[in-house]
């Protein structure tokens, strides 16, 4: 006990000392040149709630004491674990033993329900966004005090500047989620915040090497979607591209994550998140680096595992990777006519990873310029060019006219359309030819009254038909403007926004996800009821309803 305090006590000492070094250097360095905030992987990294409690996470999670698996993984404990764990092995066999009631006078447990604010929706849709911002944000994660011997048992990381949560029941930044959230402040005159979430970003990388799926210890694993580099893009819009040299370190960094093992791989095998080809050609796949359920749906997953043919390491490696994403669930990645039991998201290269890492090999490329670094710009802009043309080569189905992923393993595209098929526009990859038929296969089957669904497959998967996501359309919309298809990149914007601004009007809320085939209908499927908040929602269409006044 005493041995594991002391150690959580210089742990937390190592932590407020990076700290502080980081705020002190961000506060001397110029806008333009300065590194960002970052800091030196933490070691080791913090424990995940599974790891603490052991048998009390299982019995908890496995024994539905809260409806949401999410609930205890957020909950901080009162007690050391080791304090925690004795009086459970003490009273969990006492006649009358309530877990949940343990439960509740042991942890402090998260806020649940509505947001707390009355919306007004008679002031209308763009004072409710301009609201939203504050209901959303968070000040920075508290500082760690030395003499709080518990910090280092809560799941929620810190962050040394303030962010915002995307809403409902998540209470953390989300990777992905946060650069669509910042399309809607930088629309907003919110440059400082901008800034601050992007700070973070930086800073979680140069403490684990990555940015998490979320600030979350038991999201340590794995990251999500890298759109840092469109983070650093958009602040360098707004003040400069000395930006591009201020997160220089933390993109290398984040590069070298995703790119780790990729030197030595033979062709046609892959290490973690790299892929060598037969060709000889390097891309990406998702990849989480635990093969065990994940800690916040560890019922769902145990359950789920049970229905695959899949060993169980395997299984979960999968969905994991799967989450890893940001489209859990979607039957993009599920084998033919399977179910979740036959997810193989591992053993595809996607379209939207590898179009995302071109833009961060471009964006170094760019950054090295800057620098005047005119053989290192030349080398990132190689393995950029290497990307797309692979990319290109394997991911193009000339027959559907639309840009598949590809299964590595099988060497074979993987045969399903997704909006994923949208990015090669988004990031410029694609050929004007290719651009016009993605365009005419956009309007033929995947445009709907509401917008544009994500899958053609009708499941109960939130991540395939009939749903439509804000992210999706916003890249959609820019893919086809980029190509000159704005008939189209308008039908659907107009569509989106109008959806958005019915259901505010008829409920007060905006939401996670809609329905976009019956526009009446709210949005389901899922392993989580719809939540409402949100961030890339409110954030897109911010950035929607301005451009139609343009």
């Amino acid at each position: 006990m005493v041995k594991s305090l002391l150690c959580a006590l210089l742990g937390m000492l190592s932590t407020l000392a990076i700290q502080a070094q980081t705020e002190t250097a961000a506060s001397k360095a110029t806008p333009a040149t300065s590194a960002a905030p970052t800091a030196p992987p933490a070691t080791p990294k913090p424990a995940s709630p599974r790891q603490l409690f052991p048998g009390l996470f299982e019995a908890v999670q496995l024994g539905r004491v809260f409806p949401d698996n999410k609930t205890f993984v957020d909950a901080a404990p009162r007690q050391a674990p080791a304090t925690i764990l004795a009086a459970w092995r003490r009273e969990k066999n006492r006649p009358g033993f309530q877990l949940k009631a343990f439960v509740t006078a042991h942890f402090d447990l998260p806020a649940e329900g509505a947001m707390p604010f009355q919306t007004d929706v008679q002031a209308g849709l763009r004072h409710h966004l301009d609201t939203l911002w504050a209901v959303l944000a968070r000040p920075a994660a508290p500082a760690v005090d030395a003499a709080d011997s518990l910090a280092a048992f809560r799941s929620l990381l810190p962050l040394p500047r303030p962010y915002l949560v995307p809403g409902g029941r998540f209470r953390e930044v989300y990777y992905w989620d946060s650069y669509f959230t910042m399309l809607g402040l930088a629309e907003a005159g919110k440059g400082p915040l901008l800034k601050d979430i992007t700070d973070n970003f930086a800073f979680l990388i140069g403490r684990y090497g990555f940015v998490p799926n979320g600030n979350r210890s038991y999201y340590l694993t794995r990251s999500q979607p890298p759109f840092f580099a469109n983070m650093v893009q958009l602040l360098a819009r707004e003040r400069g591209n000395g930006e591009l040299l201020r997160y220089r370190p933390a993109l290398e960094a984040e590069y070298r994550y995703w790119m780790q093992g990729a030197e030595t791989l033979k062709p046609g095998t892959a290490v973690r998140r790299a892929v060598r080809l037969p060709s000889g050609a390097l891309l990406n796949r998702y990849w989480d680096d635990s093969d065990q359920p994940r800690e916040e749906s560890y019922a769902e997953d145990v359950a789920a595992a049970k229905l695959s043919k899949q060993p169980p390491a395997q299984f979960y490696r999968n969905v994991r990777a799967a989450a890893a994403s940001g489209w859990d669930f979607s039957s993009r990645w599920f084998g033919a006519g399977g179910g979740l039991g036959s997810i193989q998201t591992t053993d595809l290269v996607p379209v939207d990873l590898n179009c995302l890492l071109y833009n961060l090999e471009m964006t170094l490329a760019e950054a090295a310029r800057v620098a005047g670094q005119a053989a290192q710009a030349r080398t990132y802009a190689t393995k950029a060019t290497q990307r797309k043309t692979a990319l290109l080569a394997l991911c193009w189905d000339p027959k559907a006219g639309w840009f598949q992923d590809y299964n590595w393993r099988r060497r074979q595209r993987a045969g399903v359309r997704t909006l994923a098929g949208v990015f090669p526009l988004a990031f410029g990859l694609a050929t004007a030819p290719q651009a016009s038929r993605v365009a005419a296969g956009l309007k033929a089957n995947f445009l709907k009254p509401g917008g544009l669904v994500s899958t053609l497959a009708t499941t109960r998967q939130q991540w395939d038909a009939p749903n439509g996501w804000a992210p999706l359309q916003y890249l959609a919309i820019e893919g086809l403007t980029r190509y000159q298809q704005t008939a189209l990149a308008d039908t659907v914007a107009r569509r989106w926004v109008r959806l958005n601004s019915r259901v505010f009007t008829q409920t007060g809320k905006l939401l996670e996800k809609y329905d976009v085939v019956n526009v009446n209908r709210p949005a389901g499927g899922g392993e989580y009821p719809l939540q409402d908040g949100f961030g890339w929602t409110n954030g897109v269409l911010l950035k929607l309803l301005n451009r139609e006044k343009r």
